[in-house]
């Protein structure tokens, strides 16, 4: 384990990077990618460096973005294109060693453990930099590390065009002054109930009692406590991208909804965008979630898990809609999601009868049986059940980091 070498591959500013590659014009100029600006949905999905050097970032409204920038420009999101570019990107990776795990569009990890026996891992992390930007016109930066959490952390060091060493011995130098909240993995909630412990820095997460840690953090705890120390035994795997676990989406309302009538819709809509995924990737779980957020900020999350799996739009709405219907207290609405959960392929679950898929099964009875006469006197072989080729999804731009997957499970077929 120690002995590896591992990159994290962050490209820098991606959609912005790859709108000022495809138009030469852009290029120095102050560009954000955002939603609907006349919608209270539209935000700032990135922007370019040059308009971070304003003030610009990541997740602020709009508005406000033009409001302290009248010279922003705005974009719309053409996804097609940073997908094309993101599946460019891979394949320069792939080019070098087969261990490359995709995390998300723009970033991913390389194991390059063999290829560091002949060529340093600065010549090499430098050629892979130097190639994306050469032949995609895109910069990234890298972190090169014994293991993946080290090496994601060190790629944040340098934007962009950064390449950056982080080995276990410099930790307590160059992470353990740092608050917890810069730590990768924890987010706003775990620093506060680690503040709590009185635990404010990297290193006192790193020091802190276990007993104490495991206590008030349970495994999670020990887990980041771990990681403040250098530790890491994650391998670089091409597959776990593919174990989705759960899928859904959500909507920020246009305006603070108390209608019943129109958040049932609503609630409709989502429930067959999270249908027509489950379909595009032949998946179905038995757990059904719905989330909202009041006008006041306050959010919420309801579940239940069922004896069978859904994946029909109708079931998803009817489950999503019973949870719902039965915990809103009338308060106004600025965003509901519904996600199913704890999903499976398809073709690896079994099914309970229920009263609402009973008729289904009795509308395939005759068909089995004139399968079992075929199969009794041709043997088992002659028939097979249908498989249906699974399809690439833009229905939710919201979903698109998860669907450009599709490319690299077409790499290994």
């Amino acid at each position: 384990m120690a002995s590896r070498v591992i990159f994290h591959i962050d490209m820098n500013s991606f959609y912005a990077s790859v709108e000022q590659s495809h138009n030469p014009e852009l290029k120095g100029k102050a560009i954000a990618i955002a939603g609907n600006p006349k919608e209270r949905r539209g935000i700032i999905v990135t922007c370019s460096y040059e308009a971070r050097a304003h003030g610009i970032y990541t997740t602020m409204q709009v508005h406000e973005a033009k409001r302290k920038y009248p010279e922003l420009l705005l974009l719309p999101p053409n996804f097609e294109r940073y997908r094309a570019a993101s599946k460019a990107m891979f394949e320069i990776l792939r080019s070098y060693t087969d261990l490359v795990e995709p995390v998300s569009i723009d970033e991913g990890y390389v194991d390059v453990t063999e290829l560091t026996e002949q060529r340093h891992a600065l010549e090499i992390a430098d050629e892979i930099q130097r190639r994306l930007l050469s032949e995609l016109d895109l910069p990234c930066s890298i972190g090169i590390a014994p293991n993946k959490f080290l090496a994601k952390t060190a790629s944040d060091m340098k934007k962009p065009m950064g390449i950056t060493v982080l080995r276990k011995r410099d930790i307590q130098a160059m992470l353990w002054p740092k608050p917890v909240i810069d730590m990768h993995g924890i987010g706003d909630s775990t620093a506060a109930r680690l503040k709590g412990l009185k635990i404010e820095t990297i290193g006192d997460l790193a020091t802190a009692n276990e007993g104490l840690v495991k206590e008030k953090m349970g495994k999670n705890g020990i887990r980041l406590q771990a990681r403040a120390n250098g530790l890491d035994d994650r391998l670089v795997d091409p597959d776990s991208i593919y174990d989705t676990k759960s899928v859904g989406t959500s909507t920020t309302l246009p305006i603070d909804e108390t209608d019943e009538q129109n958040l049932k819709a609503l609630f409709r809509q989502l429930s067959e965008k999270v249908a027509n995924r489950l379909e595009a990737k032949e998946l179905a779980g038995p757990t059904v979630s719905i989330q909202t957020r009041s006008s006041d900020w306050k959010n919420r999350s309801r579940s239940v898990t069922l004896n069978n799996t859904v994946w029909k739009a109708e079931d998803i709405h009817r489950n999503a809609w019973q949870l719902f219907t039965r915990h809103w207290n009338g308060e106004p609405l600025r965003l509901i999601g519904v996600t199913v959960s704890n999903v499976a392929d398809k073709g690896d679950m079994t099914e309970q009868l229920s009263i609402f898929n009973f008729q289904e099964h009795a509308k395939e009875e005759p068909i089995l049986d004139l399968m079992a006469q075929l199969e009794s006197r041709f043997g088992k072989s002659v028939l097979t059940r249908g498989t249906k080729i699974k399809k690439t999804n833009y229905d939710s731009k919201t979903s698109f980091s998860k669907d450009f997957l599709d490319d690299h499970d077409h790499e290994r077929k």
